[in-house]
């Protein structure tokens, strides 16, 4: 039978040169038949790039022709970095002339021109990530443009007088590209909307979720599909064969004040040995079939993106915040990891298996707090029947996250701004999100797991989707040590094998969080892979997503692909094939759409900001600069979560010239340095609506004898 296991198994065993079609038929001993579904499959495989076609015709795969596949991350001055596929391997540089046209995230084939040099030149597009662009229609002397408000896009969109629609000039527009960068041709487009000017920060949202495309509505089979699983059967007792039934033992989640969708349950025992926890999971995989209706529209959205007003879920409502949703004092399937530590912190023994739960309480972050750490009376009388788990779940959480530690995982205690809403949707203020020692429970007990059924199916030697996290690039790790130097000299450990030790060594230092946010800027993103190369950020040799399958579809993967080794106790060699070919797909799509969902989330902050101080401009706050920049300094506001530009034009008091070694901003005659981590006091001196920035200027300078003081 010809289909692509069998095209790759012959190159793997049979062949060590490239094949013209007609040596393919000889060779593999085809029928006429059979060579017809050759050729539709060899033009399948080189458009999805699992085989390359030579300018001669001959076939043969990427690896073997020094072809590497990768998405493409491009730079404003023209060239750009691939990131490469396959994990554990460094980024390639694409000079300018060589991008063939590449745009931001687009997947693409690239030919390795020189290793030692990390050099290559994009050879295909195999896949474009932006079908439609949202930005400002301009006029010049050659037509209209529309130029990207996603700054990442560094091309504007030609529009053909016929395709520009009732558009005007100055409008903000969504365009649809109808033919991609070439021949140094920029790219072209038609007006598929304009979009108005947000009256109001919703309308803003709105904007902004038109703009990146993202879904919003489940189409109506979906829905239809839904509402079929509401099923007396399904929450009957059918439901308990074969499954564990936990509903005696003492279980609560832990989430924040708004949440709706509760993906997580914990139980903890103290035994002999030393601890049992239970970490339970909504069983999605149990409602959610394989290539249902709605397994392939949450394939498609990937993950859930978060909103200060509202949430686009993964999953239909009904399922994420009823169905699946792990809701108090309710029968609820999940499944179930449970794991035994030893007094040390070293996990003994872990199972895994489908359960039946009952939550006792819905707790929040801020009363498990309350419990731990405030000693509130009145919190622990509400709760005293469950006072003794609070305890023991603390003590745990503090043994596993020094165990973490000591390995060299890394311990980022970085803020995140929160957006608090009035009752019309409108932002009342932007600060720092408080983390507390609940949220390190959370995380721990959910870290833990991960790696528990990460570590299991792997030792099984099951196809999984891992989540991988690659050591840094050395170049990217320069401008961290030069920042390091630059402010302590040579005292503290410089090596990315030293961040766990350098990020403990400043520890309560006023640059810590400048520090913790350099190094966090250095590292790679992590990402789905099916191939493991551990997680450098963690310090785990193996790791995957299990834990929060209502949210993210890779999570929902690993639930089936582990529900399978539980119920056959061995997967056949077919199957192993079968997810071999799916599962890099997977990975990739779900890698991207969570990137674009990042993106979406600090876009809508961004906008927020600006809507918070719209109204505030002329007003003076204190501040600390976060970055310098040739062009000036990034600062953050004091009294709210919020940063803003200082241009270096602003900076009017002398001339000021930009120190790349000390990373620094000085002035000619004064000798005055502005450095990461001074304190300023500063005006607001603009906000600019459309391009969603907050421009400053400076009112005075502390300097740091002053500061120290």
């Amino acid at each position: 039978m010809v289909n692509k296991e069998a095209i790759l198994l012959f190159y793997r065993k049979k062949s060590r040169r490239p094949l013209s079609f007609k040596d393919m038929v000889s060779y593999m001993k085809l029928s006429r038949s059979e060579a017809r579904s050759l050729k539709k499959i060899l033009s399948i495989m080189v458009r999805e790039g699992e085989l390359v076609i030579t300018r001669k015709g001959l076939y043969g795969p990427p690896e073997d022709m020094n072809l590497i596949t990768g998405y493409f991350e491009p730079h404003k001055e023209g060239y750009g970095f691939v990131v490469m596929e396959k994990p554990g391997e460094r980024d390639l540089f694409i000079p300018p002339w060589a991008t063939l046209g590449a745009m931001n995230n687009d997947r693409v084939l690239v030919r390795v021109e020189n290793w030692t040099k990390r050099e290559g030149r994009i050879i295909r597009i195999l896949e474009r990530f932006h079908t439609r662009i949202a930005g400002k229609l301009e006029a010049t002397s050659t037509g209209f443009y529309v130029r990207p408000k996603n700054k990442s896009v560094h091309l504007s969109i030609y529009i053909p007088p016929r395709e520009r629609g009732t558009a005007k000039r100055g409008d903000i527009v969504v365009a649809e590209i109808t033919s991609y960068p070439k021949d140094r041709k920029p790219p072209a487009g038609r007006i598929l909307k304009v979009l108005g000017k947000p009256e109001d920060p919703k309308a803003e949202i709105e904007s902004i979720i038109e703009e990146l495309n993202l879904p919003k509505k489940f189409p109506r089979n979906v829905l239809e599909e839904t509402r079929s699983l509401y099923k007396p059967a399904l929450k009957g007792a059918e439901n308990r064969i074969k499954r564990k039934d936990l509903r005696s033992l003492r279980t609560v989640t832990i989430d924040g004040e708004h949440a709706k969708d509760f993906d997580d349950a914990l139980s903890v025992k103290i035994e002999k040995h030393g601890y049992k926890l239970y970490v339970h999971i909504a069983d999605v995989g149990f409602y959610v079939d394989w290539n249902s209706g709605i397994d392939v529209e949450s394939r498609k959205r990937g993950t859930s993106v978060y909103f200060p007003d509202r949430v686009l879920p993964m999953l239909p409502k009904d399922l994420s915040e009823e169905l699946c949703s792990l809701k108090p004092k309710v029968e609820r399937l999940a499944f179930t990891v449970e794991m035994d530590f030893d007094r040390g912190g070293d996990r003994i023994d872990a199972k895994f298996y489908p359960s039946v739960i009952i939550s006792d309480e819905r707790m929040t972050y801020t009363s498990i707090k309350k419990i731990l750490v405030d000693n509130d009376k009145t919190e622990r009388g509400k709760y005293d029947y469950l006072l003794r788990d609070f305890e023991q779940m603390g003590k745990l959480c503090g043994i596993l996250r020094d165990k973490r530690l000591e390995r060299g995982s890394l311990d980022f205690d970085l803020p995140e701004p929160e957006v608090l809403l009035d009752i019309k949707g409108s932002p009342e203020s932007i600060l720092a999100a408080e983390r507390n020692f609940a949220h390190t429970v959370i995380e721990e007990f959910m870290i833990a797991a991960n790696e528990a059924v990460a570590e299991y199916l792997d030792a099984l030697g099951a196809p999984l989707i891992y989540r991988v996290h690659e050591e840094p690039d050395p170049m990217k790790f320069e401008y961290v040590e030069r920042v390091i130097k630059s402010l302590y000299g040579t005292k503290l450990p410089l090596k990315p094998k030293d961040y766990s030790e350098l990020l403990k060594k400043i520890k309560f230092t006023p640059e810590e969080e400048i520090i913790n946010y350099l190094i966090l800027r250095s590292l790679k993103q992590a990402r789905y892979s099916n191939i493991n190369v551990g997680h450098f950020g963690l310090a785990s040799k193996c790791y995957t997503h299990f834990t929060s399958p209502i949210r993210r579809y890779p999570d929902l993967i690993v639930h089936r692909i582990l529900r399978e080794v539980l119920n056959k106790k061995h997967i056949s060699d077919r199957r192993i094939r079968e997810l071999n070919k799916i599962l890099p797909d997977i990975a990739f799509h779900s890698s991207r759409m969570e990137r674009l969902a990042d993106e979406a989330e600090k876009e809508v902050v961004n906008a927020m900001r600006v809507w918070f101080m719209k109204d505030k401009v002329g007003e003076q706050y204190n501040a600390k600069v976060v970055n310098v920049t040739p062009y000036g300094l990034k600062v953050r506001l004091k009294d709210y979560f919020i940063e803003g530009f200082l241009h270096v034009s602003y900076m009017t008091d002398d001339f000021y010239q930009y120190n790349e070694r000390s990373l620094s901003l000085a002035g000619r005659h004064t000798k005055r340095m502005f450095k990461i981590g001074n304190e300023l006091r500063v005006r607001i001196d603009r906000v600019d609506m459309e391009e969603r920035e907050i421009i400053l200027d400076i009112c005075d300078y502390v300097s740091e004898h002053k500061r120290k003081e």
